[in-house]
């Protein structure tokens, strides 16, 4: 019995062992499938170019060069966003190991602002049918376009010369420079060029900028200047049909047909697409790129720097509640470290610490609306100049929405105050004034009264009997001055 035990114990190890052994090939053979598997990594940019795409964008290109990936293609649909933002990208793609396709997709999408200049810095430029691109030209810090960007209906003396145009060597003083020119049959240079100082750098500096990543590529140079000057769009048929981009793709697959065998320009050199057979594999935003784009959006980071500061606040005013402080200091940090990615403008993130300051002191020692009235327009003003960018912006409704609440709770504190100041004293000695006694010896003049208790030094210029109910008329220090109760109820 005991030798059959053994055998079936040896059986079962033995079995045991076969089994280890097949899961163990088995997992081995499969990660040397993966890992000799060629795959194309496919991402997925919606909506404004902000802190969290570019995390998500850069750490897509590593996770791109650890896996080996033949390809990475971008699809993307964007309004624009920050330049910085953008640049940063950009400079990822230009020192990518693996070439990167920026794809303006699904059909209906666009590449504005910001999305022209990436699809202008990838190795393959590609969209979608009834897709389109453009409006590259940058805007204010604070949203709208550079002032000065139309061209004047009369241009002035010296105009030429202030935007860097060189003024013609005959200048007659019956015509113009515009005039000449047509007369002579030569076009005049009419394209954008700003009227300050300031904004003919940025725009010259972004007209450049676009214009190396083209020559780069070896695209359109002069269509991609237009998009940035004056701000011109085209359809993915124009742009193929211009050389702006390299491929119209009907989708992913579409897309990887066309662009094999073909050479694209890297960081070291040229290097030709081998994008035949690749298996798709997606990166999609996770949680972490969801929560920066969620506290990274202005409203949001605004709204938590309210939230921080108004909880500390409570929390100071009434030590060791602990809930408005744990929130307020977690809603704090979550602010300030958005507002580190963020483009805010610090003039206006004091002015609202100073206006939002100012509403506390109104409420802590009412002023009867000066510092209340001040504090609401500062922070109107600081909220409104918060924001750097036109495409992340605080919500006007918002900052109203804020600043109503914050005019209701001072309306609410002098409301309270002035009905205060209406009420008799309840504390102090101007509260003993009206208060009923009762004499605690017969006296006139000098003596003594007992009043909540306590024995009082009293002075009464009628005659006062023991016993005797008495008012308090005033107070002296550390005497009381009474009259009769019931004589004065009765001579009235």
């Amino acid at each position: 019995m005991s030798a059959f035990r053994a055998a079936c114990s040896h059986r079962l190890v033995l079995l045991a062992s076969l089994l280890f052994l097949a899961i163990g090939g088995l997992l081995a053979w499969h990660t040397q499938a993966q890992e000799s598997e060629r795959v194309v990594q496919v991402m997925t940019v919606e909506g404004a170019i902000g802190p969290a795409v570019g995390d998500y964008f850069e750490r897509g290109l590593r996770r791109a060069a650890e896996r080996e990936a033949e390809i990475v293609i971008v699809q993307m649909d964007t309004p624009g966003g920050l330049d910085a933002t953008m640049r940063d990208m950009i400079r990822a793609m230009l020192t990518s190991p693996v070439p990167v396709a920026i794809y303006v997709s699904p059909s209906g999408a666009r590449a504005a602002s910001a999305g022209t200049y990436l699809l202008y810095g990838s190795h393959v430029a590609a969209m979608a049918p009834a897709t389109h691109l453009g409006s590259a030209t940058p805007v204010q810090m604070g949203g709208g376009g550079l002032p000065g960007m139309d061209p004047p209906e009369e241009e002035a003396p010296g105009d030429d010369e202030a935007n860097g145009e060189e003024a013609s060597g005959e200048e007659a003083g019956n015509g113009t420079e515009e005039d000449e020119a047509d007369a002579e049959g030569e076009p005049t240079d009419t394209r954008r060029r700003g009227e300050t100082a300031m904004e003919r750098k940025v725009l010259e500096d972004a007209v450049y900028y676009i214009r190396s990543l083209a020559e780069r590529h070896d695209r359109n140079a002069d269509w991609a200047e237009e998009a940035v000057r004056e701000a011109v769009n085209l359809t993915s048929r124009e742009a193929l049909e211009q050389n702006v981009i390299d491929v119209v793709a009907s989708d992913i697959e579409d897309l990887l047909a066309q662009i094999d065998g073909r050479e694209v320009v890297m960081e070291h050199g040229e290097r030709t697409l081998d994008t035949a057979d690749l298996a798709i594999e997606r990166f999609e935003p996770d949680w972490r790129t969801r929560l920066l784009q969620v506290i990274t959006n202005p409203n949001v980071a605004y709204f938590l720097m309210i939230i921080g500061f108004y909880g500390l606040i409570f929390e100071l005013s009434s030590p060791g509640s602990l809930v408005p402080g744990t929130i307020g200091v977690i809603s704090l940090l979550l602010a300030l470290f958005a507002f580190q990615l963020l483009p805010i403008d610090y003039t206006g993130l004091a002015l609202i610490l100073v206006g939002l300051g100012l509403i506390v002191g109104e409420a802590l020692m009412p002023s009867f609306g000066i510092l209340g009235i001040g504090g609401i327009v500062a922070f109107v003003i600081g909220s409104v100049m918060l924001m750097d960018d036109d495409h992340l912006a605080v919500s006007l409704p918002l900052i109203g929405g804020i600043a109503l609440l914050s005019a209701a709770l001072m309306l609410w504190v002098l409301t309270r105050f002035i009905g205060l100041r209406r009420k008799p004293a309840r504390t102090g000695q101007d509260q003993l004034i009206g208060s009923l006694g009762v004499a605690l010896e017969d006296f006139q003049g000098k003596g003594h009264v007992r009043l909540k208790g306590e024995r009082w030094n009293a002075h009464s210029t009628g005659a006062l009997r023991r016993g005797e109910q008495v008012r308090v008329t005033a107070v002296e220090g550390l005497t009381l001055w009474v009259e009769p109760a019931n004589r004065t109820s009765e001579g009235t």
